[in-house]
């Protein structure tokens, strides 16, 4: 077990808590997060580049003139890839650039993200996510004090709806319920703010 310090949002300490080792000691595997963040991005990709074949373009399906006797190279009809306005030739089509991984390698993935940031000294543990009020200004203030210019704040399976409100509007900082924290989200902020609740449920679902 790790021992890591419990602040609240004032920046005051309020006790320890035992992280198990098994989901925040984890070796460091670059190309584990690597394949997991390639996952997550083709799975956003849109994929409706697209361009017109030849079946597709409006036209007359007639030769553009005789097949013989012109001097020229015989032609089907203008809509061919070779000819001005017509189709394109092996161009992009529409379609899902989502690919497969393994639930083991998207724990394992998940499991290296939380570790290297307990590694690095990024991880910081918060006793609750709430503010009394939602307003941006004072929880802005306290995010400063904090240090945290670049942070994700995963909370417990259900976000105080006022923190939520106050936080969404801060420059930098992201806020997400314990289900959905992802190694994209993760590695793409500079510190990991996780609440006690949050810890408990992903050493339950990643143990």
């Amino acid at each position: 077990m790790m021992k890591c310090p419990v602040i609240d949002l004032g920046n005051k300490k309020i006790g320890d808590i035992d992280l198990d080792e098994s989901v925040f000691g984890a070796p460091d595997r670059p190309d584990i997060l690597s394949r997991a963040v390639n996952w997550q991005l083709a799975k956003r990709q849109a994929g409706t580049h697209k361009t017109k074949q030849r079946a597709e373009i409006k036209g007359s399906t007639a030769k553009p003139f005789n097949q013989k006797g012109t001097g020229r190279a015989r032609q089907g009809d203008k809509k061919a890839p070779h000819m001005r306005g017509g189709g394109v030739a092996f161009g992009p089509v529409a379609r899902s650039h989502a690919h497969s991984l393994t639930k083991k390698i998207r724990r394992l993935a998940l499991r290296t993200a939380l570790s290297t940031k307990q590694a690095n000294g990024k991880l910081v543990v918060l006793s609750e996510a709430k503010v009394k009020t939602a307003k941006t200004s004072e929880l802005a203030k306290k995010v400063k004090k904090l240090g945290w210019n670049s942070a994700l704040i995963i909370g417990d399976s259900e976000i105080d709806n006022n923190f939520n409100l106050a936080a969404r509007n801060i420059k930098g900082i992201d806020v997400l319920p314990q289900q959905g924290a992802n190694v994209y989200d993760i590695l793409r902020r500079d510190t990991l703010v996780l609440t006690k609740g949050a810890i408990e449920k992903l050493v339950e679902r990643l143990k």
